[in-house]
């Protein structure tokens, strides 16, 4: 029953959002303004540690990956869905983040990130070994 109502509230916060194949999410385009490197400046209370550092990549075509780093490093690929006017980051795991731009910040996943010029070095490790765009999925 826990079960249950943990669910019905997750699907109200995300707006009834639901993603149950990750391979029929179809990628959307990045807006104007939107690809890019963004990430967390300083303390965030969603993040396990004030060290914990979270990145987004976003590419023109709608690839992303979410790249937290702490302790080690968690990069998971993803893409861009358009669901109404709103935009989500939904990754390969099936984790489905609502993106809020304003400015040169964006909201993501109960944080606030930052346009930066690149990511971390340990991210962009992950991405050479992991170009965006390329699992063909």
């Amino acid at each position: 029953m826990k079960k249950i109502a943990i669910i019905g509230a997750l699907l109200a916060l995300t707006g009834c959002v639901q993603v149950d194949n990750y391979k029929d999410v179809v990628k959307h385009p990045a807006p104007a303004g939107l690809s890019g490197v963004w990430q967390s400046e300083g303390p965030q209370n969603a993040m396990v540690s004030p060290k914990a550092i979270a990145t987004l990549v976003v590419t023109k075509d709608g690839d992303t990956l979410d790249c937290r780093q702490w302790v080690s490093v968690l990069a998971v690929p993803g893409k861009l869905m358009m669901n109404k006017d709103d935009f989500y980051n939904v990754t390969e795991k099936r984790d489905l983040y609502l993106i809020e731009r304003d400015g040169d910040r964006i909201s993501y996943d109960r944080m606030t990130l930052k346009r930066v010029e690149s990511p971390t070095q340990e991210c962009a490790d992950y991405l050479k070994k992991h170009p965006l765009g390329r699992s063909g999925k």
